[in-house]
C-alpha cells in the first residue's frame, strides 16, 4: 500500500513541476516577445515611439539606449546558464517598465484609456511572474 501512495505522490510532484515549467516558459516567451518588439520599435523609431518619448520630455536618443537594453535583457533572460545575469536582467526590466509607467504618470500622459500607464505595468507583472516561476536551473 505504501508503494501506491509513493507512486501517486511522485507522479503528482512531477506533474506539478511540469506544469510550473510550462507556465514559466509561456510567461517568459510572452514577455520576451513583447519586450523584443518594443525594443525593435524604439531602435527603429517606429510605431509612435518618437511622440511617446518627446511627449514626456525625454530626448530622442533615449530610444536607442532603451531599445538596446531591452534587446540585451531579453537575450539574457532567454539563453541558458548565467543565472546572475538573469537576475540583473529581470531587475533591469522591472525598473525600466515601472520607470516608464511613472514617467508617463508624472507627465500626465496616460494615453487612451491609461494605455501608457497600464501597458508598462503589465510588462512588469509578466516579468515578476517569469522570475517567480523560474526552474532551479535558472536560479542562483
Amino acid at each position: 500500500m505504501s508503494k501506491v501512495i509513493g507512486v501517486n505522490t511522485t507522479a503528482k510532484v512531477e506533474t506539478q513541476l511540469q506544469g510550473k515549467l510550462i507556465a514559466y516558459w509561456s510567461v517568459t516567451l510572452l514577455l520576451a516577445g513583447a519586450i523584443t518588439l518594443s525594443g525593435i520599435g524604439q531602435l527603429m523609431r517606429i510605431g509612435g515611439n518618437i511622440e511617446l518619448v518627446t511627449n514626456i520630455g525625454y530626448p530622442l536618443y533615449i530610444t536607442t539606449i532603451l531599445g538596446t537594453w531591452k534587446i540585451l535583457g531579453v537575450i539574457a533572460i532567454v539563453v541558458p546558464r548565467f543565472p546572475r545575469l538573469k537576475e540583473w536582467a529581470h531587475a533591469g526590466l522591472f525598473f525600466l517598465m515601472t520607470g516608464a509607467a511613472l514617467s508617463h504618470a508624472f507627465a500626465d500622459d496616460y494615453g487612451d484609456y491609461g494605455f501608457h500607464f497600464i501597458l508598462p505595468l503589465s510588462y512588469a507583472a509578466l516579468n515578476i511572474a517569469s522570475w517567480a516561476l523560474r526552474p532551479k536551473s535558472r536560479k542562483l
